[in-house]
């Protein structure tokens, strides 16, 4: 994959799974989070700390928690 430069061409690179992504990154997007690229990917962030990450991938996408063991279910 070639280095993208915002969360939108992201997208438009993983077209495959544009739907479910900008789904998930208008969701975080209401929150207070704050949304930068890291590692070629999504990366949404609260003063400074990694909080949850964005991934598309050949066949399958996903989502994670930096630190989600420590989440409450």
């Amino acid at each position: 994959m070639k280095k993208v430069s915002s969360v939108e061409e992201y997208i438009e690179e993983n077209s495959h799974f544009g739907e479910a992504l900008s789904l998930l990154r208008d969701l975080i997007n209401t929150t207070e989070l704050e949304e930068t690229l890291k590692w070629n990917a999504p990366v949404y962030t609260l003063n400074g700390k990694n909080v949850v990450g964005l991934g598309a991938f050949k066949n399958h996408f996903g989502i994670w928690f930096f630190n989600g063991v420590f989440l409450k279910d």
